[in-house]
């Protein structure tokens, strides 16, 4: 089976999972599909053999349990996947964020825009028009205010007309499309710091919002939320951890199901970490909004001082102050979009841990640990922290390769990327998936460039025999619960593992790639509008070319015209333009006359004797023989 036909039989696994799923009921995304495909064939118990070709029977197979789990309602496990999906669909980076926002308004700002750049107004009442879609234009790109408002509308056209009064139209309309869309945002830059200044002075400001004063009370806010959400979710992963173990030491006990409270727990540690993520953007909000005031307020001060007791201000000292004034400005508005963006993902990532929740709720969870420790992540790193508890290289005979990092002894410590996500890899495969955190203190175990952190000195001595034999059960770990994937960023070990081999036998294969052959080719255009038609890259071809105009060179051009086309087309003759000719002859001769010589003396003159001077021709007769 090739590679395509590879492609196209697992799309079609996923649309007939997808259309399954919806005629229940249940409108699933492909992309949760193929996130459950891979889960099922990588789940051991389900007894899909990587080796062996699928057939029809397995692929029914396939759907079926995929079904199955996609429309359980009450497994924490899907829910996490969900999560995961939803957060990597929907969560991006803070300049992304901005980008795509930027874009999304000037795609929307685009008709209005182009209404007026390919405008050809003449009349009175058309060039008024004109100037009122250029005034609206400015506002809706500024986002101070409603066009439809009249005051806002009133006092944009005065600042408006106070930079580009309508005399100025007929410049505007001779210039070409692009230095119009520049002349654009650069008007609308200056009206916005305009307004924002008049606002400032308290002559003006209709339908601007204070958006610093708003962030001030936003941002501490949403901080709060996130960390409540955070203290929530983290005492409900510390109460699983503590029952999950309680039950792991006496496997006699009456308890809830061990891999419903797994599941539960893995879905608070992933919530828990999209939280934080949450949390150090909001935080970036806040320092960059303690930024912009400060700037604002120092290009206030500016501002005033140029234009204070000042009948009339060059432009050229105060626009570039607007222009840097709104830009400002558009700072506040971009931590705007951005906090609001952050507090809607936040409050969708609620609804997906709402079923480990209903199911262990206060009181379910009660009798169990009623004599049972619930220690949290920071207690634990408490009591496994001092010198008693930390790792003596010199004590164990470590293998070549691995070295233990301690913070006395390591630059940026604090910095070290931990693998696991900082959880202890010993403890998830000893425990079958028991997450805890890891302490660094205990001694940061380094091994082809990745950083292990472990819960005990025996855990890190342990893993310290043999890595790899760990690293690889850390994987099956995480092909029984697949949402491990993500959460402990995993999908280097995963990525090579693909559902069809590329060979011919269609078999399903989970072979890393250790070495490859690559290359790569320099388009020969990069840009479509520099394509040079006549370029050719072929020697012969431009032979060719060359021997058919030396052929051209013998050739005559013959033209004609008729009584009727005369004086309707333009007509051409070609013709042979006359030789440079030259005659010589047998010898070559030649005159030459004498160089005329003048002397002049006395010009130096006497002392009381008067100066006078003589002129004296020295130039030789022609008839003199030379």
């Amino acid at each position: 089976m090739s590679r395509a036909q590879a492609e196209s039989v697992i799309k079609n696994i996923i649309r007939e999972i997808a259309q399954e799923c919806a005629s229940k009921g249940q409108a699933v995304s492909e992309t949760l599909v193929a996130f459950m495909v891979k889960a099922v064939v990588l789940d051991p118990n389900n007894e899909f053999n990587v080796d062996r070709t699928l057939t029809k029977d397995d692929v029914q197979k396939l759907i079926k349990i995929c079904v199955e789990r996609l429309l359980d309602t009450r497994s924490p496990a899907l829910d996490t996947v969900k999560m995961q999906v939803y957060f990597d669909m929907n969560y991006t980076t803070r300049a992304d964020f901005l980008e795509e926002h930027r874009r999304v308004l000037e795609q929307r700002l685009q008709p209005v825009v182009r209404d007026i750049t390919d405008s050809r107004a003449r009349t009175r009442e058309e060039l008024e028009s004109l100037y009122r879609k250029i005034v609206s234009a400015v506002l809706l790109r500024s986002g101070l205010g409603s066009p439809t408002d009249i005051a806002v509308v009133r006092e944009a056209t005065a600042a408006l007309q106070s930079v580009f009064p309508q005399t100025e139209l007929g410049t505007f309309m001779s210039l070409v499309k692009r230095d119009k869309e520049r002349q654009l945002k650069e008007l609308t830059l200056i009206v916005t710091g305009i307004r924002l200044f008049n606002k400032e002075c308290g002559k003006g400001g209709e339908g601007i919002d204070d958006l610093p004063a708003i962030l001030n009370e936003a941002v501490p806010a949403t901080t709060q939320n996130v960390d409540a959400e955070i203290q929530v979710t983290t005492r409900m992963a510390h109460k699983y951890t503590a029952l999950i173990e309680k039950m792991q030491a006496d496997p006699s006990l009456d308890g809830p199901s061990l891999q419903l409270l797994k599941e539960s727990l893995i879905n608070s540690r992933q919530h828990e970490a999209f939280l934080r993520i949450l949390l150090n953007d909001v935080i970036g909000c806040a320092q960059q909004v303690e930024l912009l005031e400060s700037q604002l307020a120092t290009r206030m001060e500016q501002l005033k001082d140029t234009v204070r007791s000042k009948t009339a201000v060059p432009t050229s000292h105060v626009y570039p102050q607007f222009i840097a004034l709104a830009h400002l400005w558009s700072g506040f508005q971009d931590e705007m979009v951005l906090l609001s963006v952050l507090s809607n993902i936040l409050a969708s990532l609620e609804p997906f841990t709402k079923t480990h929740r209903e199911m262990f709720t206060e009181e379910v969870l009660a009798p169990f640990l009623g004599d049972v420790e619930v220690r949290g992540d920071e207690q634990r790193i408490r009591e496994t922290t001092g010198m008693e508890f930390r790792v003596d290289p010199s004590e164990f005979r470590i293998r070549e390769g691995i070295e233990f990092l301690f913070p006395e002894t390591t630059k940026n410590f604090e910095k070290l990327p931990l693998q696991y996500r900082g959880y202890c890899g010993f403890t998830l495969v000893a425990n079958d998936r028991l997450l805890l955190p890891g302490n660094p203190e205990i001694g940061v175990l380094h091994y082809r460039e990745n950083y292990y952190v472990f819960t005990s000195k025996q855990a890190a001595l342990e893993f310290a025999k043999d890595p790899d034999i760990f690293i690889l059960q850390v994987a099956e770990c995480a092909k029984k619960s697949p949402e491990l994937i993500q959460l402990l960023e995993l999908h280097q070990q995963f990525a090579t593992i693909t559902p069809y081999a590329q060979g011919d036998q269609g078999r399903m294969i989970e072979k890393p790639v250790t070495k490859c052959d690559s290359g790569t080719q320099t388009d020969t255009h990069f840009m479509e509008s520099n394509i040079v038609k006549s370029y050719e890259w072929n020697e012969w071809e431009l032979r060719r070319k060359a021997i058919k105009l030396a052929n051209l060179r013998k050739k005559v051009t013959h033209s004609q015209q008729t009584n009727l086309s005369n004086m309707r087309r333009d007509n051409v003759t070609q013709v042979y333009l006359p030789k440079d000719q030259g005659s010589q002859t047998k010898t070559e001769d030649g005159t030459n006359v004498p160089k005329p010589q003048v002397y002049l003396a006395g010009l130096r003159g006497g002392g009381v004797q008067p100066t006078e001077m003589v002129k004296v021709d020295l130039t030789r007769d022609v008839d003199e023989d030379m």
